[in-house]
């Protein structure tokens, strides 16, 4: 039935062999790529701080209202430098 002509040639054998191998190195790229993802740049380092720094495109008040929410400033504070930032001056005594 299966004797001759029915079974992998080298071929064959070779064409397996790489595919198995690109299979299992997309694999562990892919893992590797989705844990570089999932850990990105917003880590922090223990302490409450974030490591990532400050993503671009993001304004004063955005990064102020985020600090905020995390609960790194109180309110007092929070309306008191958000005042300041759009009033433009430098520092909260009003002596730039």
């Amino acid at each position: 039935m299966f004797w001759y002509g029915h079974d992998l040639s080298g071929w064959g054998w070779f064409v397996m062999s790489t595919g198995m191998i690109l299979f299992w190195a997309a694999l562990i790229a892919f893992g590797v790529l989705l844990f570089r993802y999932l850990s990105g740049p917003s880590r922090t380092d223990g302490t409450g701080t974030s490591t990532g720094g400050p993503r671009p495109g993001r304004s004063p008040e955005e990064l102020l209202a985020e600090r905020f929410a995390r609960g790194d400033i109180d309110e007092d504070e929070y309306r008191r430098r958000l005042t300041v930032l759009r009033s433009g001056t430098n520092s909260p005594s009003g002596t730039p």
